[in-house]
């Protein structure tokens, strides 16, 4: 069932997890065939009225902690941008033009998480397309209209429930964050995975209380 099951990866360049996931995505991609899908997090974020880490100040530093002892423990380098968090609109846009070819995101994650570039500034993004073989960025946009594509991926990400990045759906099963890819793979060996036992029950499980907003 599983071979049949479409995969799709939600990210968004701006959070350092999706690159600590990105390994896990392309050792995936080499098996069965993973639809990487560039998204806008902060409308995600927008759409279930939530926040990003960087966004609650006692949570922020701890954020950019966890996520170097990740990628540090995984040997993965990673060195952040000099601003965090910074615009990643103008990569995603890009990203969706050129399709989101592996290459092409393996390229803009390396740039902004390996080599610690912000594609927020303007020398630096243009950098980034000159990297990509783009030439001319309004264009390209324009043509392949990726404004409108990246917005219609995004909202579909949210209709399918996903809350943030990066997130791979696996089927109607969602798996959020590069921690829970071991869950994924465990999902993939064994499609039966939250059908029986305490796995079962957690999806009947009711809230006793519901914080007023």
């Amino acid at each position: 069932m599983t071979g049949r099951a479409t995969i799709t990866w939600y990210f968004d360049t701006i959070s350092p997890f999706a690159w600590i996931a990105l390994p896990a995505i392309e050792a995936m991609s080499a098996r069965q065939p993973v639809i990487l899908a560039p998204v806008v997090l902060g409308a995600v974020l927008a759409h279930w009225g939530s926040v990003g880490p960087a966004e609650l100040p006692p949570k922020r530093l701890h954020t950019y902690r966890l996520s170097q002892f990740c990628a540090d423990r995984a040997g993965l380098p990673l060195r952040y941008p000099p601003r965090h968090p910074f615009r990643s609109l103008e990569v995603q846009r890009l990203l969706t033009a050129l399709g989101a070819t592996p290459a092409a995101v393996r390229t803009a994650f390396a740039f902004i998480w390996q080599e610690g570039r912000d594609p927020g500034e303007p020398q630096e993004f243009a950098a980034l397309c000159e990297r990509l073989g783009v030439a001319d960025y309004e264009e390209l946009v324009a043509a392949q209209d990726a404004r409108t594509a990246l917005r219609a991926t995004t909202e579909a990400a949210t209709a399918a429930g996903i809350f943030g990045v990066p997130t791979l759906r696996i089927g109607g099963e969602i798996f959020w964050g590069s921690d829970a890819m071991p869950m994924a793979e465990a999902y993939l060996a064994c499609p039966g995975l939250f059908d029986g036992g305490e796995m079962a029950r957690l999806a009947s499980i009711p809230a006793a209380v519901e914080r007023r907003r």
